[in-house]
């Protein structure tokens, strides 16, 4: 599968790298066609990896995640081109963090809406979900790093969308997944970072993550 990923941290390094060993081609985008850490990471990744714009990458993907910095989110899908998104799933991992006044961050939007949401509103033609934001970049894509299973979370308003990228979790390795419902579960989603952040200054180590015991 053609799979776009936007961004070029810690994230979409994560989360192309990981997509590559499974063998799907994999663009990454970025602001400009020659940035230096996606081409960084072609070098170091085979012919199934390749890199471009923002738009580049969203044309190429039939699936398309979004590992940008929450503030530049919107901004980078202005610049990617929205019909390039059109009739595809997205898969959302961004989190609307707010460093502006040092640590730890706050939400730049939290409560009524989330940035999921506005991902949705702004791509009405896309199938959003949300996913993977609650933890560390190198779990996403390997949760076996930590002992017990963790369970991980998602919502969108496509039923469908969900199930296919339920499907693709499962081959990160996340065997529980649980569906929160339509895409305002976000708000509930992107609100936990901030507890993900205090447990991370505390124990001083990323490496951790959610587990629902039930009766």
């Amino acid at each position: 599968m053609n799979i776009g990923v936007l961004g070029t941290g810690m994230v979409g390094n994560s989360i192309a790298g990981k997509l590559i060993d499974m063998g799907h081609a994999v663009k990454m985008g970025s602001r400009s066609a020659d940035n230096e850490k996606a081409k960084e990471w072609v070098n170091k990744s085979g012919a199934n990896a390749s890199q471009g714009t923002f738009g580049d990458a969203a044309s190429f993907g039939e699936i398309i995640f979004l590992c940008l910095h929450g503030a530049g989110t919107l901004e980078a899908l202005d610049m990617a081109g929205i019909e390039n998104f059109n009739d595809k799933i997205v898969i959302d991992i961004t989190n609307p963090l707010d460093f502006s006044k040092g640590m730890p961050p706050t939400l730049f939007v939290s409560n009524t809406d989330s940035l999921g949401e506005q991902v949705q509103q702004k791509l009405p033609g896309a199938r959003v979900v949300k996913t993977l934001n609650i933890v560390n970049s190198e779990l996403m894509v390997n949760p076996a790093l930590i002992p017990g299973d963790p369970d991980m979370l998602l919502c969108g308003d496509d039923g469908e969308a969900k199930k296919q990228v339920t499907t693709l979790l499962n081959d990160f390795g996340w065997k529980q997944v649980i569906d929160l419902g339509g895409i305002k579960s976000a708000r509930n989603m992107e609100s936990f970072v901030l507890l993900w952040v205090n447990v991370y200054q505390t124990l001083g180590n990323p490496y951790f993550a959610l587990k629902f015991l039930t009766k």
